[in-house]
């Protein structure tokens, strides 16, 4: 077993990295926003939580798994800070006015995200446990967004339109992992388990090709893997904001869940961690290989 880490060695590292391929050669772009495992000592001095508790929200390991995306042509841009400290999947105004001191303004978006404690910086981790006292500045707040969000939502924006520029197409792979069980309001049963070992999200059709998820999802099913399709996960702030289908972009979310190579509690690494990395490799391949959805590009359809 192996254990992660929750901190980087780097004490102030960048707000995220690209791990490029030695050539373009596919139309695919790798997103992992949640799994950044750098806890400011600041941020854990701020928070009521441990840093075990805060680290239930993080998408353990998943630029891991993704790690093949640069040997077949494709970058993979993975987030450094966690997403209790800031949520890059979110909007930038996804503001919560129960977190801030002073309130946000008025034109921040009271989501339902938001009212759920999930905004741009997080009130809450997983299973609902507050991570703060009480309030955190708004200066605060905003401070992380020019400092996390807007470079990395820069980079996946160069990252998309380099594609797009280059194959007339652009496919973002938006990559994440789930708990193995989800609350259910019910006191009598608090938890069931998901029914799935891979969700599909493609904001039932709006963001990606169906052909496109109806091969990922192939993909998996061939494989063995129980999989569902944007229920409960239908895609977030990055599957929509980056989906623009009459451009040719394309973004699809997968999740994975943690039970298939992780120990829940203690955040090892189990043995079929290796299994779901190659599993994670060939559907790489796979979609690299097949060039979806490929198109003339923009100076080559002018021609």
């Amino acid at each position: 077993m192996q254990a992660i880490s929750p901190c980087d060695d780097n004490p102030v590292p960048s707000p995220c990295e690209i791990a490029e391929p030695a050539a373009l050669t596919s139309p695919l772009v790798f997103s992992s926003p949640h799994s950044g495992r750098f806890y400011p000592p600041e941020f854990l001095a701020a928070s009521r939580l441990s840093p075990q508790a805060l680290r239930s929200s993080e998408d353990m390991a998943v630029d891991q798994l993704f790690d093949a995306a640069p040997i077949h042509g494709a970058p993979l841009l993975k987030a450094n800070y966690p997403r209790a400290y800031l949520d890059v999947n979110r909007e930038a105004g996804e503001l919560d006015p129960k977190l801030f001191d002073p309130p946000p303004p008025a034109h921040a978006k009271c989501t339902l995200r938001v009212a759920a404690g999930l905004g741009v910086a997080p009130r809450v981790v997983s299973e609902g446990h507050a991570i703060y006292a009480g309030k955190i500045p708004l200066s605060e707040g905003l401070a992380r967004i020019e400092a996390v969000h807007r470079p990395y939502h820069a980079q996946l924006r160069h990252l998309m339109e380099r594609a797009w520029a280059k194959f007339g197409v652009a496919i973002l792979i938006d990559c994440h992992s789930m708990p193995s069980r989800m609350p259910t309001g019910n006191a009598h049963r608090p938890y069931e388990p998901v029914a799935a070992d891979i969700v599909i999200g493609d904001r039932y059709g709006a963001s990606c090709d169906p052909q496109f998820a109806h091969q990922v999802h192939a993909f998996f099913s061939g494989l063995g893997y129980r999989v569902a399709r944007n229920k409960p996960y239908a895609g977030g702030f990055i599957t929509e904001h980056y989906a623009a289908r009459a451009r040719n972009h394309h973004a699809l979310q997968i999740e994975i869940n943690r039970a298939l190579y992780m120990n829940e509690k203690t955040f090892e690494l189990l043995p079929a961690f290796e299994r779901v990395k190659a599993d994670m490799a060939h559907l790489v391949a796979t979609l690299a290989s097949t060039q979806p959805l490929a198109r003339a590009t923009p100076r080559q359809a002018a021609e």
